[in-house]
C-alpha cells in the first residue's frame, strides 16, 4: 500500500513541527511541512492525499492557495486551519471547496487527525467503488456478458458497438426473456459513462402515483407522507445512464414531463421550484412494437422520436441456432459455481432435446430448465430425460420430438387423460372425439 501523503502548509515552525510529529504517529502517514503558500504548490505535482493549510501566510492568502490547489485538482480536500474564529470566512471557504475549517487551539492537533482518518476512509470508499464499476464493466463487456455466436446476435453485436461509441439513445425491442436489460447494461459498461450510475427502473412495476416522484424525487412535503427529501432516478444517474423497462407502460401524463426533461435537460422535484441540470443517457426497452404504440395512441409521437434513437430489434432464442447449447453449457457451469459443485455435463440426447424446443420463454426459460436439469442429473450428466419444459406459454413436452399424426394423436390424448385424472368422458367432450376411440387406444395399449 502506497503511504498517505499529507501537506501541511504552516508558517509558525514549532507548531508545524508539533502537527507533523503528531500525524507521524500514524506509521501509514507521511507527511511534508511547508512554511509558506508558493512552496506548497510548487510541490503540488507529488499529489497530496490531504492538505492542512494555514489561511495566514507570509507571501499569500490561504483562499488563494485553496484556488491553485483547486485549478491543479480539485479532489485534494483541503482542511483550513486559522487563528482567528471568524464564521463568515469560514462558510465563504467550505463553500469554495474547504473540506473543513476551524480554528487553532489544544484540540486542533485531535481534530485535525480525526478530520484525516475521515478522509482516508473515504477516500479508500471511493476506490472501492471505483474497482468495483471497473469490475462491473469488464463483466458487462459485452463480447464477453452476451453469450453467443450466431449470425442473428453478431448482428447485434455491431449495433452495441455503434450504440457504445455515442451517447445516442437506444431503444431495445423484443420478446419477454431476450435479455434487453443484459444489453442495456452491456452498452452502459462498454460506453464512455462506464464510472458513473446505471440506474434501471421498470415502468409497468409502479403504480402511476409513484412513478413521477420515482423518476424526479420529491421535496419533503410535496404530499402527505413525504418526511424528508427524496431524489429521483433522473438525480441519481446523472452522468450515467438511466435505463426505462417496459416504456410502453407508462401513463401519457408522465410521457409528457418526460419528453421536457429529455428536450430541456432540466426538471425540478415534485413539490419543489429549484431547477435541476442532468445530463442522463437513456436506453428504453419494450416487448411491444413501439410504433404500433403511437398509432394505437398509447406513446406520444413526439416523445417517441426522441426515444426510438439507434433501434436494436432482440432475436428470440429459437432463431439462434447452436447459442442455444452455448448459454446452457454457461447457466450450467454458472448454476455449479453458485452451488459450489461439479460441472455436469450434456449428452447428445440432451442437447438435441434442447436445440428443437421453441423457447416462448427465451433465454430465460432456458436458465430455468437447465438449472433444474442440474439437480436431476445423476453423476453429473445429464440425459434427455433431466431436461423438462414446463412453459407457462403452453407449449408442451410432446411437441418437441417429431412424429406422424397418428403418434401426436396418442401423445395429446395421453396428455390430457394425464391432466384430467383419466377422466375419459370429460377428454372426449374437450377433443370432440368419440369416447370409444379413447377406450379402444387405451385396450390395445397405445397409450
Amino acid at each position: 500500500m502506497n503511504p498517505f501523503k499529507i501537506f501541511i502548509v504552516e508558517d509558525d515552525a514549532f507548531y508545524g513541527k508539533m502537527l507533523k510529529h503528531h500525524l507521524l504517529k500514524n506509521p501509514d502517514y507521511e507527511v511534508e511541512h511547508f512554511l509558506n503558500g508558493n512552496d506548497c504548490i510548487k510541490n503540488l505535482y507529488r499529489n497530496p492525499d490531504v492538505i492542512s493549510l494555514d489561511y495566514s501566510l507570509p507571501d499569500i492568502m490561504g483562499h488563494e492557495v485553496l484556488k491553485k490547489i483547486q485549478a491543479f485538482n480539485k479532489d485534494i480536500p483541503v482542511i483550513i486551519v486559522s487563528g482567528q474564529e471568524d464564521i463568515t470566512t469560514a462558510v465563504k471557504l467550505v463553500k469554495e471547496g474547504a473540506y473543513d475549517y476551524f480554528v487553532k487551539n489544544d484540540e486542533t492537533k485531535d481534530r485535525l487527525w480525526n478530520s484525516i482518518t475521515k478522509i482516508r476512509e473515504n477516500l479508500s470508499l471511493k476506490n472501492e467503488i471505483i474497482e468495483l464499476k471497473e469490475t462491473i464493466g469488464k463483466k458487462y463487456e459485452f463480447r464477453k456478458a452476451i453469450k453467443g455466436n450466431s449470425s442473428a446476435i453478431k448482428g447485434i453485436f455491431n449495433l452495441i458497438e455503434k450504440a457504445t461509441a455515442s451517447n445516442i439513445s437506444v431503444s431495445l425491442t423484443g420478446e419477454t426473456g431476450t435479455g434487453k436489460e443484459q444489453v442495456a447494461r452491456a452498452i452502459h459498461y462498454s460506453s464512455g459513462r462506464r464510472k458513473q450510475p446505471f440506474v434501471a427502473i421498470n415502468v409497468s412495476a409502479l403504480p402511476e402515483t409513484l412513478i413521477e416522484s420515482e423518476l424526479f424525487g420529491y421535496e419533503k412535503g410535496a404530499f402527505t407522507g413525504a418526511n424528508t427529501r427524496k431524489i429521483g432516478k433522473f438525480e441519481i444517474a446523472n452522468k450515467g445512464t438511466l435505463f426505462l423497462d417496459e416504456i410502453s407502460d407508462m401513463d401519457l401524463n408522465i410521457q409528457t414531463k418526460l419528453l421536457r426533461v429529455l428536450q430541456e435537460r432540466e426538471f425540478t422535484r415534485v413539490g419543489g421550484n429549484s431547477t435541476i441540470k442532468t445530463d442522463v443517457r437513456i436506453i428504453v426497452a419494450t416487448n411491444k412494437n413501439l410504433s404500433d404504440e403511437v398509432q394505437k395512441g398509447k406513446i406520444r409521437e413526439d416523445l417517441y422520436y426522441r426515444l426510438l434513437g439507434l433501434p436494436i430489434e432482440l432475436p428470440p432464442l429459437r432463431h439462434r441456432g447452436d447459442d442455444i447449447v452455448i448459454l446452457a453449457k454457461y447457466f450450467i457451469e454458472e448454476y455449479a459455481k453458485e452451488n459450489k459443485n461439479k460441472v455436469p455435463q450434456l449428452t447428445e440426447a440432451a442437447i438435441k432435446k434442447l436445440l428443437k424446443y421453441p423457447y416462448p420463454g427465451n433465454v430465460r426459460e432456458l436458465k430455468a430448465v437447465v438449472e433444474l436439469a442440474s439437480v436431476l442429473a445423476a453423476d453429473y450428466l445429464i440425459e434427455d430425460k433431466d431436461i423438462n419444459f414446463n412453459s407457462a406459454h403452453g407449449t408442451s413436452d410432446f411437441l418437441i420430438e417429431e412424429d406422424t399424426l397418428q403418434g401426436y394423436v396418442r401423445k395429446i390424448i395421453r396428455y390430457y387423460l394425464q391432466k384430467h385424472n383419466n377422466n375419459v368422458l370429460l377428454v372426449a367432450k374437450k377433443l370432440d372425439i368419440g369416447k370409444s376411440t379413447i377406450y379402444r387406444m387405451l385396450k390395445n395399449k397405445e397409450i
